[in-house]
């Protein structure tokens, strides 16, 4: 009996497929492994010095006087951080203590978008961190005056970035500076829109301990534009206002959950105040 004879077709495709798949399994692979799922509810890493690399965004300074901003004690001698910006060509500038009541305060512009205002004495100041490393993840809460009236926004840590600031007003051109960049995670309930108004006010840590203050916002992205603890110490630093020991109230830690209650608090006692050109 005669062995049926296989077609040259099939005996070609044989060889072909033994070939490749011999090819095949030589060949190196190097392929990066899969990237590791975002960090839940805990810090990454510390975020690195300031970089010529560091990614950049454009944003457009609202015209100071408009909205107004938010202002921040550091010390009850009477020392507040806001941003430049917020006060910028302004003849006049008052940190108001009630809706009709203002106490005019000097202003000494800092690097950056930082400005020192100084008035005769002023509440316990916030706490300040300037010297600690910050991390990817962690949270920071920013508590202030959006739109002119109280509000807070949480966030998340993303790292740094280079913020080109176009003045709209007075100053004139593009200011460049390092920032830090955080994610939105939160706000006020039924607080919607931009959040003009917030410019100048601190960012918090889990601890109650300013860590940056906040500048400007992307919200198609959903970002804050913090100054960094750096340029905040040095601000101080070069105006000999440091605060000293015992110029600082107690922190008082901020979680999600309660964060709102202890803005108020921040708010009610004057820590944090709207800052209003008045003339």
């Amino acid at each position: 009996m005669q062995t049926p004879r296989l077609p040259d077709w099939a005996i070609y495709a044989t060889v072909v497929a033994a070939l490749v798949i011999a090819a095949v399994s030589r060949r190196e692979t190097s392929d990066a492994p899969e990237a590791p799922p975002p960090i839940p509810g805990q810090e990454g890493g510390v975020i690195g010095a300031a970089s010529v690399f560091d990614p950049a965004i454009v944003i457009r300074t609202p015209v100071s006087g408009a909205v107004g901003g938010t202002a921040f004690s550091v010390s009850k001698s009477g020392v507040w951080l806001t941003a430049r910006h917020a006060v910028d060509g302004c003849k006049k500038v008052a940190l108001m203590v009630k809706a009709d009541h203002g106490v005019v305060a000097d202003v000494h512009n800092g690097p950056g978008d930082v400005a020192v205002l100084t008035t005769l004495g002023g509440a316990p100041g916030i706490p300040l961190a300037l010297s600690g490393p910050l991390h990817v993840g962690e949270r920071g809460f920013h508590p202030g005056y959006p739109q002119g009236q109280a509000g807070e926004v949480s966030s998340r840590l993303i790292g740094r970035q280079t913020l080109v600031l176009r003045w709209q007003k007075r100053l004139r051109g593009a200011h460049a500076e390092q920032v830090v960049a955080w994610a939105e995670t939160g706000r006020t309930d039924k607080l919607a829109g931009d959040l003009a108004g917030l410019s100048g006010a601190p960012v918090l840590d889990g601890n109650g301990y300013v860590v940056g203050m906040t500048l400007a916002e992307a919200p198609r992205r959903a970002r804050l534009y913090t100054a960094t603890p750096e340029t905040l110490a040095k601000a101080l630093r070069r105006l000999h206002l440091e605060p000293r020991a015992g110029d600082a109230a107690a922190p008082v830690p901020f979680t999600t959950d309660n964060y709102g209650r202890m803005s108020d608090g921040l708010r009610r006692d004057l820590q944090i105040a709207p800052v209003r050109c008045v003339g």
